[in-house]
């Protein structure tokens, strides 16, 4: 009885669960798209990466990135090829739209991909090394990074069955392509229009991995699933801009000094203290300059001696000088794109000089001004003695009746100036009679 109910309920049923889990394992593949439109740097990397992973887990047939960018930083592109070359899924690089280009760094990693894509009116290359900052290099550090770069193209060409020799011809002499140059050189696999036009190309197509594996390309009519940058990866992205970092730098040192000189305001302590360690969390992803933010300091310090010796304008101007020159050498990067611009140095070096050497001003002319409120604002007032003070008697000075004290004999009515304050008691003088004021005696 029991292997009948077994055989007739419970195995059709368990071979039909089966059959459908393994239909939807096999119906859930996907293609996983992103986009990377921006300099390569470390938040580039971490979203490649988690991509990758992702796609991995779900079991996608293969990661589509459509890649637009300058270049960026050295270290950041050698992970990202590790990861496109250690990737189990197959990693799709297409150069899109048209007008975009995978120069410098990006050229690595389109060599990198499995297979590598461009649409029309799209170019690459450019993958010469350049030194941080742009400076000139002496011989043997050019050669260095020349091979170091060469070596790593070479690999990569190789690998993924490209024109070894042409690739570094991008590396040693710096050489552009446009996409029917690279078809034609074998730097890529395909020019396609746009996303379903590739995937009709690479249909049925077999790619051979960077280890050894073939894999067979079914992507038409699957499931194209966009992968999205996470709200701290945005806002990372965002604050990278070495622009938004030195504005957010300049911005918090301002907040901050405004706070020392207003100690209690809280907001702009609050401010600054939020933008300085926003700033320094993007510049401590970036290669920054140490001697660029001793610059930046020394700026602030000449806008404090601008306003406490008043040269006229010149200290003033030092400091803007040296502000606007550590913002361009503050980011220390291969590319323009990933420098300070001048137009940004200048709009933010300007208003913050003359702002701190405004608000400096008024914090000194303060503490210089006297003190006209409480007992120590009586000092300096001008009263009449009611009575002969030799040497105490009764002073009205300021609307009250005091108790004096005197060194020198004052008879009442005449006008006293008071020089000290000790309790309750005030120290006067007399009023010579040349410069006696016109003083009015208590009804």
């Amino acid at each position: 009885m029991k292997r009948l109910f077994f055989r007739r309920l419970f195995l059709p049923r368990l071979l039909t669960s089966l059959v459908l889990f393994l239909g939807a394992r096999t119906g859930s593949a996907e293609v996983l798209k992103m986009v990377v439109n921006d300099t390569i740097q470390p938040i580039t990397d971490e979203y490649i990466g988690r991509a990758l992973a992702d796609a991995k887990e779900k079991g996608d047939q293969a990661v589509l990135i459509e890649l637009s960018t300058p270049g960026g930083l050295v270290e950041s592109t050698r992970d990202i090829i590790n990861k496109i070359l250690e990737s189990s899924v197959p990693v799709i690089i297409y150069v899109t739209p048209a007008g975009s280009r995978a120069a410098s760094a990006g050229f690595f990693i389109l060599e990198a991909a499995d297979v590598a894509a461009m649409a029309p009116g799209t170019n690459t290359g450019a993958a010469h090394p350049v030194s941080m900052g742009g400076g000139k290099l002496d011989e043997v550090m050019k050669q260095k990074l020349e091979n170091d770069s060469a070596a790593l193209m070479r690999t990569v060409a190789a690998k993924r069955g490209r024109n070894v020799e042409v690739a570094e011809s991008a590396v040693r002499q710096s050489k552009s392509f446009t996409e029917d140059e690279a078809l034609k050189n074998k730097l890529i696999d395909i020019v396609a229009s746009n996303e379903d036009n590739l995937f009709k190309q690479l249909q049925g197509r077999t790619v051979k991995r960077f280890n050894g594996q073939e894999v067979k390309l079914n992507l038409v009519g699957q499931v194209v699933r966009p992968y999205e940058m996470t709200l701290k990866q945005r806002i990372l992205g965002f604050i990278m801009d070495p622009n938004i970092a030195f504005i957010l730098l300049a911005i918090g040192a301002l907040a901050l000094y405004a706070e020392f000189n207003h100690p209690g305001a809280v907001v702009p302590g609050t401010v600054g203290v939020i933008f300085i360690l926003l700033a320094a969390f993007a510049l401590n992803l970036l290669p920054v300059r140490h001697a660029a933010l001793a610059l930046i300091l020394g700026a602030f310090i000449l806008f404090a001696l601008e306003a406490k010796f008043a040269t006229h304008g010149v200290l003033g101007l030092g400091g803007v000088v040296l502000l606007t020159l550590g913002a361009l050498l503050l980011v220390d990067a291969p590319i323009p794109e990933m420098r300070v611009k001048l137009i940004t140095a200048l709009a933010v070096s300007i208003p913050v000089g003359v702002i701190t050497v405004l608000l400096m001003s008024i914090a000194l002319k303060a503490r210089h001004n006297k003190i006209v409120t409480g007992v120590e604002g009586l000092v300096g007032e001008v009263g009449v003695a009611q009575t002969a003070l030799s040497p105490r008697g009764k002073v009205f000075v300021h609307g009250e009746i005091w108790d004096a004290l005197s060194r020198a004999p004052i008879n009442a009515g005449q006008s006293v100036v008071v020089r000290k304050v000790d309790g309750l008691e005030l120290e006067v003088e007399p009023v010579l009679v040349t410069q006696r004021p016109q003083v009015s005696a208590p009804a």
